[in-house]
């Protein structure tokens, strides 16, 4: 991992991804599944190369706290049954105010999360022969991802630098503009006509590097624009349908403008794209899975993937954040005295790891294996290995 492979057939590619052990008791991945799961539930996750496309973790963005404190990545995803993560954080949760904190902080989350991978002895994986070996071999890893390209400050070389850094999946907007925006945000009042043409620039230089783009917080202008630039299939990690509006309305009303509607779910679907499913909005493992089977009813099995949108480890809390209890961390706003859940604990009275519970609730919803195979990482694999091929 974290170099070059040579590219794979298509066939042998989607082999890789569907095939399935005759037995369980015959399955060489079996070992990845926990002994405690109905065996149905653990074959189908060993099986599985299942990626969470957008899971944050929190890491120090400063040069005097960079230390950090110990976190165990590794024990948490072999607990999830996830074979990757799409390790991502975000620098403008705290004002940008002066040129160049945008990239200082985006080193030092690469370097903080350097740190992270070396004491839980993982490694990035770079492409999809990368995640296919660590599956092979039992090995949790991750796929570098940054929520946001405000690192840029309109500068179109460091995107070579952070592929160097190993990143290979790019979010293009998050929460606020860049210093040199990239386009509109669909929680901001419209003002840049959709993609801007830094954002333009930036795509294509992600197809010609090998990064995955990500239109997630992309206003339907933007997206649309960004599937007129992009010569390689898109990712929408984290969002669900405008239909799927869960039990509590305060909760959907902040969350609705983050919502897809189906029209522009068929857009992105028909394009080649991959749509992420979030477990917000869904206060119980059998809902998020009617929310994943509501998507897949409009776009099709084949465009639709997990992306939570949670923490796999604990929330980092620096120690300004500690003194102001907390209400802060590198990832947004906590309510005081909240205790945050990780992935392995998204829904009250959860028994077990995150993707076992999720199977369990597909199935219950009547999908079957192949399909809770592409779902659970199979389409994400698809499009991560187009977008990673580098031509020769």
């Amino acid at each position: 991992m974290e170099n070059n492979h040579q590219d794979w057939s298509r066939r042998n590619f989607i082999a890789s991804v569907t095939a399935a052990g005759a037995a369980i008791m015959f399955n060489p991945f079996v070992s990845w599944a926990s002994n405690e799961y109905n065996p149905r539930i653990a074959a189908i996750v060993a099986k599985t190369i299942g990626v969470d496309t957008h899971n944050h973790i929190d890491v120090p963005l400063n040069g005097e706290e960079l230390s950090g404190s110990k976190i165990d990545l590794y024990g948490e995803l072999k607990k999830s049954g996830l074979s990757a993560i799409c390790m991502t954080f975000a620098v403008d949760y705290q004002q940008l105010i002066n040129p160049g904190d945008a990239y200082k902080r985006f080193i030092n989350g690469l370097d903080a999360m350097d740190n992270v991978l070396k004491s839980n002895n993982m490694k990035r994986s770079l492409n999809f022969k990368d995640l296919q070996f660590a599956h092979k071999k039992k090995i949790p890893t991750v796929i570098q991802s940054v929520e946001g390209g405000h690192f840029l400050e309109g500068k179109l070389e460091r995107l070579e630098e952070a592929y160097s850094r190993g990143l290979r999946h790019l979010g293009l907007l998050h929460d606020n503009d860049a210093s040199v925006p990239l386009g509109d945000i669909f929680t901001k009042p419209a003002q840049w006509g959709g993609l801007t043409s830094l954002g333009s620039d930036v795509i294509k230089e992600c197809n010609k590097l090998g990064i995955l783009v990500d239109l997630a917080h992309c206003t339907n202008e933007t997206v649309n624009a960004a599937l007129k630039v992009t010569t390689k299939p898109v990712l929408i990690s984290h969002t669900g349908l405008d239909t799927q509006l869960g039990q509590n309305p305060k909760m959907a009303q902040m969350m609705l403008p983050r919502l897809i509607s189906k029209e522009q779910a068929k857009i992105v679907a028909s394009s080649g794209g991959v749509i992420g499913v979030w477990t917000h909005l869904a206060d119980t493992p059998l809902e998020y899975a009617q929310n994943v089977r509501a998507l897949v009813d409009v776009i099709g099995v084949d465009h639709v993937c997990i992306g939570t949108d949670t923490k796999m480890t604990p929330p980092y809390r620096s120690a300004d954040n500690k003194k102001n209890n907390g209400q802060r961390d590198n990832n947004g706003p906590k309510k005081q005295n909240a205790t945050p859940k990780g992935t392995n604990e998204t829904w009250q009275n959860q028994n077990g790891g995150f993707l076992y519970t999720v199977v369990d609730s597909m199935l219950k919803v009547g999908f079957n294996e192949d399909e809770i195979v592409k779902i659970g990482g199979g389409n994400f694999c698809r499009i991560f290995d187009s977008a990673t091929a580098v031509s020769k």
